[in-house]
């Protein structure tokens, strides 16, 4: 599976520079396309399947972030329809095993990764998408 594009939704400037420079010199996505909380990014997505546009295929996500954080993007995101496709996976700086448990109560999260996102673990992402 070739992935065109990935959203990465995060309010930290530092931790989104690293991951994009990661994704492009992994050959992780064509387009990368960044959100600083998750109202902009539920935005985006409501739009993208009223015009029937193309969706991302994958999605990094938050939890800790202004507006709209990564549980309550969870929520409204896993109301829509037509987003079965979409890996979602949460990335979290919080290693508290609590979050962990909760990530598991939603079908449409693929994977809670600790932060940071390394050249490795973005190696074993393209393996599990690509089978």
């Amino acid at each position: 599976m070739k992935i065109n594009t990935t959203f990465i939704i995060d309010d930290d400037p530092i931790f989104v520079f690293g991951s994009k420079v990661l994704l492009k010199k992994c050959g992780f996505a064509s387009n990368i396309v960044v959100f600083q909380n998750g109202k902009e990014a539920l935005e985006t997505i409501v739009k993208l399947l009223e015009s029937e546009a193309e969706l991302p295929e994958v999605i990094f996500l938050d939890l800790n972030m202004p507006i709209m954080d990564g549980w309550e993007f969870l929520e409204a995101f896993g109301k829509l329809s037509g987003l079965e496709n979409i890996r979602l996976y949460i990335l979290s700086s919080s290693i508290d095993s609590r979050d962990m448990e909760r990530a598991k109560d939603y079908d449409i999260v693929a994977d809670f990764i600790a932060k940071p996102l390394t050249e490795g673990r973005i190696s074993e992402l393209l393996s599990s998408i690509e089978v």
